[in-house]
This record gives C-alpha cells, structure tokens and sequence, in this order.
C-alpha cells in the first residue's frame, strides 16, 4: 500500500465479516477521490458486496473494475439507484457534490456512505438533515483519519475504558502533501472543497467529538492561510482552529499542505489526548526518522509508560458495525447526529475563520 500520496491512500484490513455472502450488496458512484478505494476495501473486507459502479469518466471505471472486478459498470447514476438488490451507495465526488448526490440516494430508498467532507455549505446539511427525517435513511461520512487508522481505534477503546481518565483536551494535527501534480482542477477551488478547515479539517473535529465524548462544541478561533501556493489564489495550506465542548473539553488542531517531499509517507499526523489520568498519543502514519510503520500509540498513566504497536492487531470494525447498522437500523457504527455535529463544525469554523494575508 502506497504512502506516499494521500489522495490514493487506500488502507486495507483483515477480513471480518459480519454477514454472509450476497447479503449486503452495495455499489460504488463517483470516483473523484481516491478515498473511494478506501470506502471500498473496508465495506468488502466486513463482508460487503460490491455489484455495481457508475462515473461518468470511463478511464475511472476502468481502473476501479481493474481493482474490483466483480463490479459491474452501469451507463448511469439512474440506473445504478433504480437496482432493488442495492442496500448502500459508496460515492467520493467532488466535495460540493456530495451532498446533492447524497439527497438522490436517499430519495432512492438507499444508505449513503460518502467521503469526507460530506458538506461545502451549511444549506447542504440542512437539505440532508431534512432527507434523513423524510426518508429514514442513513447519511454515513468515511472519517478515515479515525475510522481507518488501528491506532486511533485502539485509542478510542482504551478512552473508553478509562485507560487516561476524563478527556480534558485533544490535539490534532493533520499535514498534508499537495502534489499538484496529480491534483484535479477543482482541487485548488474554493467553491469545489469548501476551504482547508471545512475539507481535511473535518477529521479533526470528528476525532475531538469522539475522544471527548462530546455532543457538540463551539468555535472560539479560526484563521486560515495561503502561504506557498500562491499561483492558486482561492486555496488555503494552512489552518488552525480552537474548540470547547459541551462537557467542556478543548480542541487545538492545525491542518496544512505543507507536508515536505522529504517525508516518506503523505503526511505524519498526529494526535495528543489529555485525560485527568494519563495521555496518550498517536503517530498515525510512520514514527518519524525511526521506524516507517505507522500506527504507533504511546500511552502514559500512573503505572508508567507504554508503547503500542497497533498496525494488524486492531482492525476497522466501523465497517461492520456500519453494515449491521443499515440492515437492523441501529447507530452502533455512529450515531447520524455525530456524523452531521462533526460536518457542522467545520464548516461553522470555515465561515469564521479569518484570512491571514
């Protein structure tokens, strides 16, 4: 699995299926990000059947059958929402389009699994809150940088256990490798991403939701930047935002596209979670200049301090639990509130953040 370009970057797990084969059937719509083999192998690897795909670009259909073969192409979006055998549809549009392709879903009768982040403006997350009480149907958003990272589920379990206490406060830091190069044109549109706190900056807050235990949040700060992309005057590379809680827990992260061509993977995120026992923090993606295995999770508390190697030893049971969710319609996977809380906040950040010229 390559490391080294963030928009291709396409974990993949230990099989653990929760249903037997043909049970779930689900299929693949717009493939403007690479997360969708992300989306894709975690849906699969949980037991889940991809039949179908549709993208307007053949040469994306092309190589995404080359990769699932047993996806069967369809001539049309319309065609691929009218097949009664579909429970879900996996999409990574372009992220203004993902909540109107959201809307088609649920008005075909089908759960909606998208890439993050799931909204560009707040009217789209009124439409789909909206769409949610009317049809019933769920609006999932793959927040890889904590669904699809052993590290950060282990982190999530040991929180729940109380390995660290009361959360008080999460650090995020989320750097990433532009590559323009290989970057789409709408990748550089503001219109198109939503702005550096609204797009990558999603993870973060979801991530401080999670590990907080909190409902909601409010944003005291926002501040965005252009520092070194100047040729793109609509894109930001550098954002920061501070955050409290419901239950009064503070959030600091800083997302950039900044990350150096020296680094060997797309980006070395990183994560700090204080409790009132002990803190824990995760070296997501390599243990810099030491060891290129990702998933390293260091905790301390009263007995002393420890070091976990999580990579293959924890897996990604969001997928599954996901699956069971749309079959039985529950919310253990998460909850549809937390998934929308999180889409809120980023953009509420964006709207008020303040452009350092």
């Amino acid at each position: 699995m390559q490391k080294s370009d963030g928009m291709n970057y396409a974990p993949k797990g230990k099989p653990a299926p929760v249903v037997q084969p043909g049970e779930f059937v689900f299929a693949a719509a717009a493939l403007d990000h690479g997360h969708i083999y992300g989306q894709c192998n975690g849906l699969i690897e949980a037991g889940g059947q991809l039949r179908y795909v549709f993208d307007p670009d053949p040469a994306k259909v092309e190589r995404f059958c080359t990769t699932y073969p047993d996806a069967k192409p369809l001539p049309s979006l319309d065609a691929l929402l009218e097949k009664s055998d579909v429970h879900l549809v996996t999409g990574a549009a372009v992220p203004s389009e993902r909540g109107p392709l959201g809307l088609r879903v649920m008005d075909a009768g089908k759960d909606y699994f998208t890439d993050k982040t799931p909204f560009t403006t707040l009217a789209q997350l009124e439409a789909a809150r909206a769409k949610v009480r009317e049809t019933g149907r769920k609006y999932m958003v793959y927040y890889s940088e904590r669904l699809h990272v052993e590290c950060a589920v282990r982190a999530g379990q040991l929180i729940e256990e109380g390995a660290i206490g009361r959360v008080v406060q999460v650090l995020g830091m989320g750097p990433h490798r532009s590559s323009p190069a290989t970057r789409p044109a709408w990748f550089w549109s503001q219109e198109k991403t939503g702005g550096i706190l609204c797009d990558i900056g999603s993870h973060q807050f979801e991530q401080f939701l999670h590990f907080s235990g909190a409902k909601s949040a409010t944003v005291v700060n926002a501040q965005v930047a252009n520092y070194h992309h100047k040729q793109y005057p609509e894109f930001e590379d550098w954002g920061e935002a501070n955050l409290v809680a419901d239950n009064g827990a503070t959030n600091y992260i800083r997302v950039d596209w900044l990350n150096p061509a020296g680094l060997r993977t797309w980006g070395d995120g990183r994560t700090f979670i204080l409790g009132t026992e002990g803190y824990i923090e995760l070296r997501k993606y390599l243990d810099l200049a030491r060891d290129a295995e990702g998933d390293q999770l260091l905790l301390v508390d009263h007995k002393g301090e420890h070091h976990l190697r999580c990579h293959g030893q924890v897996g990604f049971p969001f997928f599954g639990a996901l699956i069971l969710d749309c079959l039985n319609r529950t919310e253990k996977a998460m909850t549809q509130e937390h998934a929308f809380r999180a889409a809120e906040l980023c953009l509420q950040a964006q709207a008020m953040a303040r452009r350092i010229e």
